[in-house]
């Protein structure tokens, strides 16, 4: 008899993003007169930058050809997009990141997802609360968490994230091996300052643990005091890993490309307790599991590092920064506060109700989507996100609709 993997069974029924779209649609189905304005999940409106798709165009006619034609790539990535990825996102900030460090793939949410499986399954993990729903979703289903109860899974350390500390979490109280951070976090928009990362990395190193630091936003900070990276930090090398994407920051949620950092001093421990480099373990794993991003995302990936395409893929992030400005001050108008939007493309907004019943009063009055901030967890009831990334036009008219809707 074949069994399923109960740990499956644990998962609440269905993925947030999914819960929103069903909602959505069933909305359309019974108004198909009412035009929708999304500003739920974080998926990019705006065209890919020129100068990437100048560059998939001349990769796409070079595989038409025998001479140029490619079949499997290096599973890491081809190396003038690891070379780039070293010397524009690391090297240029003063970090210390080699390109054999770097591993390309198909998206951040991927590889967050998948490292997990390089560690123990009697791990205790340490997870921000709200936070990202893959990071915790994962663990579940590799069996690290007890059952779901009061809103939160029995076995996870929680890591409250909320006004009170400006919604970057205070050290865990008790023991944990392996810590997830994400900067500028999503969903609230917070931003980390490098006096408060080295304390993390201190305690990562003083405790024999690891942190998982998820930069897919750091292409929105402009603040020049914060960190992009957790490498600007000393000794964050042997205890971290950092994933980025270009979803975002180039709008590549369409066409699949991000990496993950995994420098060589990092470390986990066998159960003898000796020393385990990492970055071997996740070189077999994405041996073994992935075969690649295609050739001509990869060179789409490069250029964004061209002149050109820095110049493009800023204008990207000023349009959808507007957007945020746009969407705090009307808030704030209405005398909701919030956090984020300055520094990130989220705005998180405490609605003082339930965060679904805020969800369901902008979709049927306003025609708005917003992201529920209980689907996020336990500390984000009440809350509700506004992602930025929609053309200025609609973000005007969904604020007035909400301005109709509240006022």
């Amino acid at each position: 008899m074949l069994k399923v993997n109960e740990h499956y069974l644990k998962l609440q029924a269905s993925y947030l993003f999914s819960d929103i779209a069903k909602r959505v649609a069933t909305f359309q189905t019974n108004h198909p007169e009412r035009d929708v304005i999304k500003l739920g999940i974080g998926d990019v409106t705006n065209p890919l930058p020129e100068a990437c798709i100048n560059a998939m165009h001349a990769a796409v006619d070079e595989m038409a050809t025998t001479a140029g034609f490619r079949g499997y790539g290096p599973e890491q990535g081809y190396d003038f997009l690891r070379d780039a990825i070293a010397k524009n996102d690391f090297q240029a900030r003063g970090a210390e990141v080699q390109s054999d460090e770097i591993f390309v793939s198909d998206g951040a949410k991927c590889d967050t997802g998948n490292i997990q499986e390089l560690f123990a399954t009697d791990a205790r993990i340490a997870l921000p609360d709200p936070v990202y729903p893959v990071y915790l979703d994962t663990n579940v289903m590799a069996g690290r968490t007890g059952t779901f109860k009061d809103g939160r899974f029995e076995g996870i350390v929680y890591l409250d994230s909320t006004k009170a500390n400006n919604y970057v979490p205070d050290l865990p109280t008790e023991p944990v091996d392996l810590i997830y951070l994400c900067f500028p976090n999503n969903p609230t928009g917070s931003t980390i300052t490098k006096e408060q990362l080295k304390v993390w990395v201190d305690y990562a190193k003083d405790n024999k643990a690891l942190i998982l630091f998820d930069a897919a936003y750091e292409a929105f900070i402009r603040d020049p005091q914060l960190p992009h990276s957790i490498y600007e930090i000393e000794g964050a090398r042997e205890v971290a890993i950092e994933f980025r994407s270009y979803s975002k920051s180039a709008g590549f949620t369409g066409t699949r490309c991000a990496y993950t950092v995994v420098p060589k001093e990092c470390i986990a421990y066998d159960s003898q307790g000796g020393k385990q480099a990492l970055h071997p373990l996740w070189n077999r794993r994405h041996c073994t599991k992935f075969n690649g991003v295609s050739y001509p995302v990869q060179r789409a990936a490069e250029a964004v590092y061209s002149p050109e395409g820095m110049a493009q893929c800023q204008t990207l992030i000023d349009v959808y920064l507007a957007n945020a400005k746009i969407i705090g001050k009307a808030m704030g108008e209405l005398g909701y506060s919030y956090v984020g939007g300055d520094n990130a493309p989220y705005i998180w907004i405490w609605g003082n109700r339930d965060s679904w019943e805020f969800f369901d009063l902008l979709l049927n009055e306003a025609g708005v989507v917003c992201t529920p901030g209980a689907g996020f967890g336990k500390c984000g009831q009440g809350y509700i996100r506004l992602s930025a990334f929609n053309s200025e036009a609609n973000v005007v008219e969904a604020m007035e609709r909400i301005r109709l809707a509240l006022g």
